[in-house]
């Protein structure tokens, strides 16, 4: 406060005497009088004195008055606790502002996660539904596979029965005495040696 009122009193006083300069300048221009205010600086001399014309004169107390005036009222209707609130509240709004920036960068963050989001839910819908038609193909293909387990099975006994039956051909006789196949040169069984008794061709003796 007491730079202030210090500041005020030296403006305000250049300013009065500026005023004085105007007031003068103007009797000069009307009444043509002699520019003597001007003597009273020690630094102006008689023939800067004369240099000095009633109208440059003018203007140059005039804006003088002007910008002393000015910067006087300015000084003087400043007030401290306005100019602090005043900043308080630019730094309010360059924070507002700083803060906005963040969030609108968040808010693009957030807008790609969601639509990261919304693909990723796409994504796993196709892979639900593919799951859902392999299943309906594994159930479809679980009665192929137990159809192919029995015809399997059944060519197993199949090639069993050829077996047999090639045995059969192989071997057409069958000893009574122990079942065995035999040939049909042989006289005598050579597994348990029972004589074999002819039989009449084209017949087969199967032990039931």
């Amino acid at each position: 406060m007491t730079k202030k009122g210090i500041s005020v009193w030296l403006f305000s006083s250049l300013t009065f005497i500026a005023l004085i300069h105007l007031i003068e300048a103007i009797s000069v221009l009307i009444f043509n009088n002699q520019i003597r205010l001007l003597q009273l600086y020690p630094f102006i001399n008689e023939k800067l004195l004369q240099l000095i014309t009633p109208m440059a004169y003018f203007w140059i107390s005039a804006a003088a008055t002007i910008i002393l005036w000015g910067i006087t009222c300015a000084i003087a209707f400043e007030n401290p606790m306005e100019t602090f609130l005043n900043k308080i509240l630019s730094d309010a709004k360059r924070q507002g502002a700083v803060e906005t920036q963040l969030l609108e960068d968040k808010s693009e963050i957030l807008d790609a996660m969601y639509e990261t989001i919304e693909s990723d839910n796409e994504i796993l819908t196709q892979v639900k539904d593919l799951m859902c038609n392999v299943r309906a193909d594994v159930k479809e293909i679980q009665p192929l596979t137990e159809n192919m387990e029995k015809l399997k099975t059944e060519l197993n006994n199949l090639k069993k029965e050829i077996k047999s039956f090639e045995v059969k051909l192989k071997y057409p006789n069958i000893c009574l005495a122990c079942g065995k196949p035999i040939l049909p040169e042989f006289k005598i069984c050579p597994y348990c040696g029972e004589n074999i008794k002819l039989l009449p061709e084209n017949i087969v003796l199967v032990k039931e």
